[in-house]
């Protein structure tokens, strides 16, 4: 009998990839207002997302807030002005932040892999996955097939997106910047485990 987690995994990153110029935006809005509801409320009754119904505009906004209310002011800071590259790691960052489900795929599947020197991350690695948690995870048996594959198609996007994963499904090992690696160590440290990356390529990133 599959025990349960109470610690329940937060699912609802579907139909949405990394949200790059999006979250750009909402962030110099941020920077600027230092209030998320007032961001919120400016971004939606201006449609500045330039989404096509007002559900729409809403779901995206309140998903690149949720995410963008993970990271510190300082790497806010920094977002704006960092390297594209740079820029889509810590989307990354607080995506693995915002949702704990991703987080563990990234450090138990996709760094796992990339550290064991198996080059390639496969849908059959995400099924894996998937059924192993499971057992702890009874949440995760209420989602249908259907959801389950959008799910796997969503996560592969971002981790696309964000440059870890070629369109062949090939790991890409990332590159954190120094200025980057700083703040993620200022931080939270284990969130470099989100990242196909050796302890030893850390040291000479830094």
């Amino acid at each position: 009998m599959a025990k349960k987690c109470d610690d329940k995994y937060r699912m609802s990153f579907t139909v949405i990839g990394l949200l790059h110029a999006e979250s750009l935006f909402v962030a110099e809005k941020y920077l600027i207002l230092k209030d998320w509801n007032s961001v919120g409320d400016l971004v939606v009754a201006n449609n500045l997302l330039q989404a096509r119904t007002l559900s729409t505009l809403k779901r995206i906004c309140r998903e690149v807030v949720s995410r963008l209310k993970t990271l510190s002011l300082g790497e806010l800071e920094f977002l704006i002005d960092a390297s594209h590259q740079d820029q889509a790691y810590l989307l990354w960052i607080a995506v693995c932040r915002r949702y704990r489900f991703v987080a563990d795929f990234a450090t138990e599947v996709l760094r796992e892999r990339y550290i064991s020197l198996k080059s390639d991350l496969t849908h059959e690695d995400f099924d894996s996955f998937f059924n192993r948690k499971s057992e702890w995870h009874l949440e995760l048996d209420e989602i249908t097939p259907a959801t389950r594959n959008k799910l796997r198609q969503i996560l592969f996007r971002m981790l696309r997106e964000a440059n870890l994963l070629t369109t062949n499904n090939i790991i890409h090992a990332a590159m954190l910047s120094p200025r980057l690696l700083e703040l993620i160590c200022q931080g939270r440290r284990r969130d470099v485990m989100c990242f196909p990356v050796f302890e030893s390529e850390l040291k000479g990133m830094s």
